[in-house]
């Protein structure tokens, strides 16, 4: 057939100061074995634009291909632009699909309606458009469409960017196996009345299953999303990493089988994606015809069906740290375009998540409601506490034989009560990174990480070198590299492609022998290995150096860590800073159980650092000069509590009298809170050897539950030790020391409310939901977890990223739960009108105690009367 050119008709628009445009004509082109009546028109919408020229053009090749059919649209706030490819094939009868300008204002000029012939442009139909060998295929964008947005294209990712930013605030971080920090689930909920939040938190997250396509969108995004966050698993690293997440994924995407199915059209559509991927999101919300009004629930609906993963993406561009600079770039614009082209290529209609949502939120709002149960867990646990408390008698200062700060985490009560059960020694509690916000480079091994709570940046780099000779130092950097080496070597042959064969027929026996060791003596096996490991590296002892934080910052963490705390005064002869942190194996949630303070690692870096301040003679004068004379007999010291053994290990020199009888003290300790907690384990604990049984749990590789962790905690108590310390709290309670007394200002009291306190929230709500719905907000059973990147859990090869803690944390069995999901009450011993004054002034407060995410509880201290605050942030006596 002969080529033959359609006539090309353009629409004058004449724009004037009260004019209407009313209807605008296109010529019918007649090709020569194909006869069009009515010319197609793409879907344009247009907002608030001025329509100026439309212009139609059509070319018709030998074999009837129409290439492009472009309507150009001026357009203010965005350009709507749509493309038609004709392929081969025969359709009888074409619907024009609708062209509706909803408000289009020039002026004073609004265009109404456009006709063509005899067809008007928002329902019009080509009665019978017959091309003998041509179909309009509407779901693929190619090239043309993306010159129209370069107009407005600074305008249009600006407000791409604003519609991502607020898409994320829903999504929770979640923080990578290496320190793993707990986290409320439903973060993005907070501004929400706690029983609001609940449902709309089912329907986002706790769906049993997803429309399929969109399970086959998440398929695909899984398996990219493993690749580039890969940190040292994979063999065969994904390439062009460094170039950021969209643009090494655009680069390679056009090679998956997978994704495309050998498809043409889609082949040459990835091929044709914009550099920017703010403009790839903009064309995909044109051309699926989503309304602008629905644009941040479509994105935020991508988000919430595979929401582990964007946890970790929310983690990695909001709340990194240390990692923001990761050599792996990543933004929340780089993954929701590829989610985006994805859903494209995979689920063109996925317009309909938005209506399958409104029917997931219905359905979430008939259910039975969890509050009830969650409530009167609450009310049973609540009064009887605060009775307790209000009746306890306050004694006067006096100097014990020892003090012991320890983390206000829930575990160190129970050690601290058995501690100062053993002799004359005075507990308190703080926050285990104790007040210095710093990050730890070891000199050694050259690696450094945060050691401060994650609502808080290091200020200071502090370095940890071994204690001995440089002689010796260089012989340890060398016996590291030669560890590090061997591993290295065992990791290669085990993971590449042809030496894993050989590795199991050199070594297989061995490697059985050694497997069933650690299965059926695991301690045997683990100081076997422990000998092996100091045979190559033998342990030393290390020092942090000081030097980088000068002297008034020395004197300001100094100070304000001992006034917090309230120990201001009768300073023993020896005061112990005790970190904590965990020894479990074969535990991917190894992190989770060391100290959160600290940004999940060891609390014993910290504890070296203040004590090497306060033992500082120019610290110790300008302390005098604020009132807090520390007497030259008192010594700092540091020290760690293994929370899986309740081992104390005391850093430094420890010949002195009062340290040797301290040590045989902790040994009693441990002794008494193992057996305690060895109790809530197993039911047929045996009473002798608690010590010893809870170090062979820490040891057992095929041990799912070495501790309970920080489980069935309640309750954050604000105050001086003597209100809790007769008391058995049962392991429940998050307990910091506090005198209200010394803080006139209130200035301490908030630093506790709006730091530790938010992070104790935290850690309830993530044990709360991680036990009422495991799968949607925990991890799921270890039995059948999968490490995926050594970044994150996955259950099976190919889940979203489990996000909470694993069943056999919350549960003591799989139908049995462990953990009482209740909200955190938090107690203070301050007068009211000190709190009152907090709370005004404090909107993190203002939203935790006023929407119910926190119940907050005062004991007045002078007539020890307890009240509660109510939702409107008025008090009432406790009934």
């Amino acid at each position: 057939m002969n080529t033959t050119v359609m006539d090309t008709t353009v629409m004058d628009t004449t724009v004037m100061d009260t004019a209407v445009v009313e209807t605008a004509v296109v010529e019918t082109a007649v090709v020569e074995t194909a006869v069009v009546e009515t010319a197609v028109v793409e879907t344009a919408v247009v907002e608030t634009a001025v329509v100026e020229t439309a212009v139609v053009e059509t070319a018709v090749v030998e074999t009837a291909v129409v290439e492009t059919a472009v309507v150009e649209t001026a357009v203010v706030e965005t350009a709507v632009v749509e493309t038609a490819v004709v392929e081969t094939a025969v359709v009888e009868t074409a619907v024009v699909e609708t062209a509706v300008v909803e408000t289009a204002v020039v002026e004073t000029a609004v265009v109404e309606t456009a006709v063509v012939e005899t067809a008007v442009v928002e329902t019009a139909v080509v009665e019978t458009a017959v091309v003998e060998t041509a179909v309009v295929d509407t779901n693929v964008l190619i090239e043309e469409d993306y010159q129209l947005l370069k107009p407005s294209e600074d305008v249009s990712t600006a407000r791409i960017a604003g519609l991502v930013a607020k898409s994320f605030k829903l999504i929770a971080p979640f923080w990578p196996l290496k320190n793993l920090i707990a986290v409320n689930p439903l973060q993005g909920f907070e501004d929400l009345p706690f029983e609001e939040a609940l449902p709309l938190g089912s329907a986002y997250f706790q769906q049993a299953s997803l429309p399929q396509p969109m399970e086959a969108v998440n398929r695909q995004t899984i398996k990219w999303l493993q690749a580039y966050f890969d940190d040292g698993q994979a063999t065969l690293p994904m390439p062009l990493r460094q170039e950021g997440l969209y643009a090494a994924w655009r680069q390679l995407a056009v090679h998956d089988a997978c994704l495309h199915e050998n498809d043409e059209q889609k082949q040459e559509w990835l091929t044709t994606l914009p550099e920017n991927p703010a403009q790839a999101i903009q064309l995909y919300l044109l051309h699926t015809g989503i309304a602008p009004s629905e644009h941040e629930q479509f994105l935020t609906l991508l988000l919430t069906t595979l929401p582990g993963w964007a946890a970790y993406i929310r983690y990695r561009t909001d709340w990194a740290g240390l990692d923001a600079n990761h050599r792996h770039p990543v933004t929340q614009i780089d993954y929701l375009a590829i989610r985006l082209i994805i859903t494209q290529v995979l689920w063109p209609d996925a317009k309909a998540l938005l209506s399958w949502h409104q029917g997931a939120v219905e359905q979430a709002r008939s259910k039975p409601d969890v509050l009830a149960n969650i409530q009167q867990a609450e009310d049973t646990y609540r009064l009887p506490l605060l009775q307790q408390l209000a009746t306890q008698p306050l004694t006067e200062a006096r100097t014990p034989d020892a003090q012991l700060v320890f983390c206000i985490d829930v575990r160190s009560e129970p050690f601290r009560r058995a501690l100062e059960a053993t002799g004359d020694y005075q507990t308190l509690g703080f926050a285990g990174f104790f007040g210095v916000p710093v990050q730890i480079t070891d000199t050694v091994t050259g690696e450094t990480h945060a050691s401060c709570p994650v609502l808080l940046s290091p200020k200071h780099t502090v370095h940890e070198s071994p204690c001995c000779s440089p002689a010796e130092a260089d012989q340890d950097r060398t016996a590291y590299g030669r560890q590090k080496k061997l591993k290295q070597l065992y990791q290669s042959l085990k993971y590449s492609f042809t030496t894993p064969f050989a590795l199991v027929e050199s070594m297989g026996l061995a490697s059985g022998a050694w497997m069933g060791l650690r299965s059926l003596a695991p301690g045997l096996a683990s100081r076997l290995k422990h000998s092996v490991s100091q045979s190559i590296r033998k342990p030393m002892a290390v020092a942090s150096s000081l030097e980088t934080l000068p002297l008034a910052d020395q004197c300001a963490y100094a100070e304000g860590a001992l006034r917090v705390m309230g120990l201001t005064h009768h300073f023993a002869p020896l005061v112990v800073f005790c970190g904590h942190g965990s020894t479990t194996q074969n535990n991917a949630y190894a992190t989770a159980l060391d100290c959160g303070a600290c940004g999940g690692r060891h609390g014993a870096p910290n504890a070296r650092i203040l004590a090497g301040i306060l033992n500082n003679p120019e610290v110790r004068t300008y302390l005098v000069q604020q009132g807090i004379a520390i007497p030259d007999t008192t010594r700092f010291i540091a020290a760690e509590h293994n929370t899986t053994t309740d081992e104390v290990t005391l850093y430094g020199d420890d010949a002195s009298e009062a340290c040797k009888k301290l040590t045989r003290d902790l040994a009693k300790a441990q002794q008494a809170n193992s057996l305690e907690r060895l109790r809530q384990m197993q039911k047929n604990a045996d009473h002798s050897g608690g010590a010893q049984q809870t170090w062979l749990r820490s040891q057992d590789w095929a041990q799912v539950r070495p501790e309970w962790g920080l489980a069935r905690n309640a309750a954050f108590i604000v105050g001086p030790r003597q209100l809790t310390a007769s008391l058995n709290l049962q392991g429940r309670s998050f307990l910091h020391s506090y005198n209200y007394t010394q803080d006139p200002s209130g200035s301490s009291l908030t630093t506790i409310l709006t730091a530790p306190m938010v992070v104790a929230e935290w850690i309830n709500t993530q044990y709360l939901f991680s036990t009422l719905d495991n799968v949607a907000f925990g991890g799921g059973s270890k039995i059948t977890q999968n490490i995926t990147g050594k970044i994150g859990i996955m259950q099976g090869n190919g889940s979203d990223l489990m996000t909470g803690l694993p069943l056999q944390s919350v549960y003591a069995s799989d139908e049995l739960a462990y953990h009482q999901p209740q909200r955190l009450l938090t107690v203070v011993y301050a007068p009211r009108p000190l709190l009152d004054a907090i709370i005004q002034a404090q909107p993190v407060l203002q939203k935790l105690f006023g929407n119910g995410w926190v119940q907050l509880a005062c004991i007045e201290p002078t007539d020890r009367q307890t009240y509660l605050l109510t939702r409107d942030l008025l008090w009432q006596k406790a009934k």
